[in-house]
Parts: structure tokens; C-alpha cells; sequence
């Protein structure tokens, strides 16, 4: 997002998101046939088509081209989806999925009938007053908005954002892969914290074991009291063969470069700065953001706090080292942990480099990191939940635009300042793979579902579900069940290749077709070299990743 997109003097819109600004969708030529709301498709473009139903009656269908795009759901509240299958029948053939009954693959007739369209087939004319098209626009910039009426009845009509992992194949589309039996969840319990720090270091302050060392960290986390140590190894301050002599010379030369770009800063005059509009932009969202960062912890709380000061040095600082990027709202939110466990500023600012290594992508003005998160996250619910994917879909939630606030930040306003530095050194670890979050946000997502389709909720009441989940989650229970998950879908032979691809179980690759010799990815190679903890594949994590074809 970038700072046209909303007032600094004020939270930023993904901090409350809740709110939801409506505008009018961009009307589009009419159709023959169709009326000023309608759509086309040629049927040679159809790839597949999903029907669904909810309670109360409400059906919809889910159409998908063979470019892998997802078109708006087809609402029918007064029936009428057999006939629709019945008159496309005419021009392709839809034969079910072996592996869903509700999916329907599109097939070609040997006919001159593909040239057939919707609108030709006279689904949408004029009369129908069954419509009602709704979509939200881009809420990766942090702002929701698109609203639209067509007549009084349909609603839910969400355009999906185009995907930012490229171009999909057919057999990637979104839609189709929501079939594979997963089996059984194993049940998962946590361990207990590191707390014998010590016993890892040889003579010369060298860690012996570092893979068992992340594998007991995403097991029970870290002792508050070891913290201050652990942490700088997690994050690439110091190289885990790196010697105690070796640390100390580190740590000698990253305080002169990090003394070095605050004074360029600090030197900055008055007259000087009057003529650098960006440097006196990031200056000013910094000091706004500093005075507002969990002033509830007593190591930020007060007027005069030190805390504060060395807050607002460090991401000043920060600036200068990645000018580029600068700040961006929501970079106080990583630094204020980390300033609370090294109570020093120097390595609070080299350890904040090491985050934003990990999550700087989330912060850059295009977004696309955040689009390909989210979709890859959509993936992920779909394969586990396609019911709860139909709910959220059929009340314009399936953007998954309300999770666009965790991922951003890590969830640091959705738990307790405790327990985000339990869950952060759990995420810093990188097992059981890279995109260990988004198994977070499933695990909370699925912790709703009973609530959210229980209770009916529609798109607005959704958001404010969500946005009240603030603090009243247990981080425990939702580590177990993302770690479940994870067990879950890698337990499954029949996975698809790109939830496969976010698992870190298979590389990515431009090709269509991928070597079985080829080399695995480096999550794979990590997992593998870590010590196992038991011999079941149900058993919690234990450093051994499933192999899938």
C-alpha cells in the first residue's frame, strides 16, 4: 500500500478491518442479450463448473475457464441449475469428477455448437431478475470496496483476484482441486521450551546441533531467559558455526556500520530535510507510529520512555540501511518484540534486518507478495475445507481479504505481546516449511467454521468476526492444528501440485511435466536432515517430510 492510501495521522485500514467502502462496480458494455450486468464466455473456454448448495435453499454454481480463472458465482434462489445443465448439455458434454460429485469437467461435442455463448443461450436477459452482482475490489492495497446491484436477489458475485504465481494450467485451476481424500487429522501435542541452551555449544561457543535445535524450538519454543541468545541465531545475526571470538567480532563491526548510518540521519539539517520530501515522509510516519506501538508494555508505556527513543532511532536507521523500501506502516509492529527481548539497540536493528529479509516482500508497494500469500492460502482452505471455501465464496468472502492483516504482520494484533514472541521464534525456525503461516491462518480459519456458518454470517458480519477474534485466541491450540494440517496434507497421496508446491514438497517449476530425479527444494532438505522423532507418519512433526511423486 503506499501513503496516498490513507490518513497516517490515524490507524492504517488493515489495522481494522472492518470497514468496507462502498463503490460502484465499472460498468462494462452490455452483451447482446444479456442486459447492462450480463457476462460471456464462449463454451470452448469452460473448463469446469462447481454446484453447491447452503441451507435455506441457496444454490450457486462456480464456473472456472481453462485459463484456470474463476468467474463470478451463478446464484439460483429459484432453482433452475439442472435446466442450466441441461441446455449446456446441447453444445459440450459435463462429465463428473471421479473425486467430487458436485464438480463437472467441460468437454467438446464433435459439433459446430462451440461457438455457442451465454448469451446466445439466453441466460441472462433482460427479465431475470435473479441477479445481483457483487465483487471487492483489490484488497491487497488495504482498502475493501466494489459493491454493486443488479436486481434485489443475487448476491455474492466475488471476482477473484488474477493470480500472481503466473500462468495456470487447466489442471491447477482453483476450483477443481477440492476433492482428495485427506484422511484422519492426527492429533498433535506441544513439547517443552528450550531451556538447556548451553548443552549446544562446543568449547569454543560453536552450535553442535543447530537442526535439533530449530526442531525443539518449533516443538515448545524458547525459555524467556534464553531468548536474548537464541533469537540472533534464528535470525541471522550470527552464523550458527560462528564461534563465542567470532560473535564478538561480529558484533564489534555491525555496531560501527549500524552507528555509521545513524549518524548519515541524524546529520540530516533542517534546510536539507525541508528538501527531501520522502526521508521527512518516512520521518514523520515513524514518529506517528512510535507513539502509538504497544504503549500498553511497560517497556514502551510513558511520555519520556526510552523505549520509545530507541524505537524510533532504530527504524530511522532502518531506513537509511533499505532507503528503497523506507518505512512502511506496520514495521514498528515487528521491531517493538524484538527491541523488548535484546534490550539493546544495535542488536534489535540487526535482528530487525533479518525479519524484514523474511517478510520485506509484504511491505513493497506492488502487493504481489500479498496476493500470491493469499492465494496460496486459498489453496491451502480449499483442499482442507471445500465446504467452508463454498460458505465464504457464497457470501463474498472467498477473496480471504480479512486475513490480509495476519499475513501482513505476522499476526502481531491477533495474540497476546507474550505470545507472539512464542509464536514468531516457532516461525523463524522455517519448519515444517516456509508457509507455516498460512497453515496458522487455516487452522484459525477452521477453529471458525462452526461460528461462521452456524451463525449465517453474511460479508460485513464476517469482518467483524474476524476483527474480534483479537486476543481471544489460544496460541497453543492453534499451533497443534496447524501442525495437523500439515500432517494431514502431506499424509494425502492425491495432493494437488500447487498445494504441494506451498508445502514446500515439491519444486516449482515453468514446465508442465517435473523430473521424479529432480533436486529437492531447500525446505526439503532441511526437514530431511533433521532427527526423527518417531517412526509413524501420524505422529507429531519429527524433521521427516512425506515424499509425493
Amino acid at each position: 500500500y503506499s501513503e496516498t492510501k490513507f490518513d497516517p495521522g490515524y490507524e492504517p485500514d488493515w489495522a481494522v478491518i472492518s470497514t468496507v467502502k462502498k463503490e460502484r462496480r465499472q460498468e462494462h458494455p452490455p452483451v447482446r442479450g444479456t442486459g447492462t450486468w450480463g457476462f460471456s464466455l464462449p463454451l470452448s473456454e469452460l473448463y469446469s463448473l462447481r454446484r453447491s448448495r447452503f441451507s435455506l435453499g441457496k444454490n450457486f454454481l462456480v464456473m472456472t475457464t481453462r485459463g484456470g480463472d474463476p468467474l463470478p458465482p451463478l446464484h439460483f434462489h429459484r432453482g433452475g441449475t439442472r435446466e442450466l445443465l441441461k441446455a449446456m448439455q446441447r453444445y459440450i458434454r459435463l462429465a463428473p469428477s471421479p473425486m467430487d460429485g458436485r464438480l463437472f469437467l467441460a468437454y467438446p461435442h464433435d459439433s459446430g455448437a462451440l461457438s455457442q455463448s451465454f448469451d446466445e443461450l439466453h441466460l441472462f436477459d433482460e427479465t431475470s431478475a435473479d441477479l445481483v452482482s457483487r465483487f471487492i475490489q483489490d484488497p491487497y492495497a488495504t482498502t475493501f470496496g466494489g459493491f454493486s446491484k443488479v436486481t434485489n436477489f443475487f448476491r455474492g458475485a466475488l471476482r477473484h483476484p488474477e493470480s500472481p504465481l503466473g500462468n495456470r494450467s487447466p489442471q491447477d485451476a482453483h476450483f477443481p482441486h477440492s476433492g482428495a481424500e485427506l484422511g484422519p487429522r492426527p492429533e498433535v501435542k506441544r513439547g517443552k521450551p528450550l531451556d538447556n541452551w548451553d548443552q549446544f555449544l562446543d568449547p569454543e561457543g560453536r552450535v553442535t546441533d543447530p537442526q535439533k535445535v530449530k526442531k525443539l524450538v518449533f516443538r515448545g519454543g524458547i525459555d524467556p531467559s534464553q531468548r536474548n541468545e537464541v533469537w540472533k541465531f534464528l535470525l541471522g545475526f550470527y552464523p550458527w558455526n560462528s564461534t563465542t571470538k567470532e560473535r564478538e567480532d561480529i558484533l564489534r563491526v555491525k555496531t560501527d556500520e549500524y552507528f555509521r548510518m545513524k549518524v548519515q540521519w541524524k546529520s540530516v539539517s533542517e534546510e536539507q530535510e525541508m528538501r527531501n520530501s520522502l526521508f521527512r515522509g518516512y520521518r514523520s510516519l515513524i514518529e506517528r507510529d512510535v507513539n502509538r506501538t504497544d504503549r500498553h508494555n511497560s517497556f514502551f508505556s510513558g511520555n519520556e520512555n526510552p523505549g520509545l527513543t530507541l524505537l524510533h532511532d532504530v527504524l530511522m536507521t532502518y531506513c537509511m540501511y533499505n532507503f528503497d523500501l523506507g518505512y512502511v506502516q506496520g514495521m514498528s509492529d515487528l521491531l517493538s518484540p524484538l527491541l523488548f527481548v535484546t534490550q539493546n539497540e544495535v542488536e534489535s536493528f540487526w535482528c530487525l534486518t533479518g525479519f524484514m529479509d523474511l517478510v520485506h516482500q509484504n511491505f513493497e508497494e506492488s502487493q504481489e507478495a500479498m496476493k500470491q500469500q493469499l492465494l496460496q492460502l486459498s489453496l491451502l482452505l480449499r483442499a482442507l475445507d471445500p465446504e467452508l471455501c463454498d460458505y465464504l465464496d457464497s457470501q463474498d468472502s472467498g477473496s480471504l481479504c480479512f486475513c490480509f492483516r495476519w499475513l501482513l504482520i505476522w499476526f502481531k494484533r491477533e495474540f497476546s505481546f507474550e505470545d507472539i514472541l512464542s509464536l514468531w521464534e516457532v516461525l523463524w525456525t522455517r519448519l515444517p516449511c516456509e508457509n507455516f503461516h498460512l497453515l496458522m491462518a487455516c487452522s484459525i480459519l477452521e477453529s471458525q467454521k462452526r461460528e461462521l456458518i452456524g451463525s449465517n454470517h453474511d460479508f460485513n458480519s464476517i469482518l467483524k468476526h474476524i476483527n474480534e477474534l483479537t486476543m481471544k485466541l489460544d496460541l497453543q491450540s492453534i499451533l497443534c492444528g496447524a501442525e495437523a494440517i500439515y500432517l494431514q496434507l502431506t499424509n494425502c497421496k492425491e495432493l494437488s501440485l500447487k498445494v504441494q508446491e506451498v508445502l514446500g514438497l515439491r519444486v516449482p517449476s515453468s514446465s508442465s511435466e517435473e523430473s521424479p530425479n529432480s533436486e529437492p527444494s531447500e525446505t526439503d532438505s532441511l526437514l530431511a536432515q533433521s532427527e526423527a522423532r518417531g517412526a509413524s507418519s501420524c505422529q507429531p512433526f519429527n524433521g521427516q517430510t512425506p515424499t509425493h511423486p
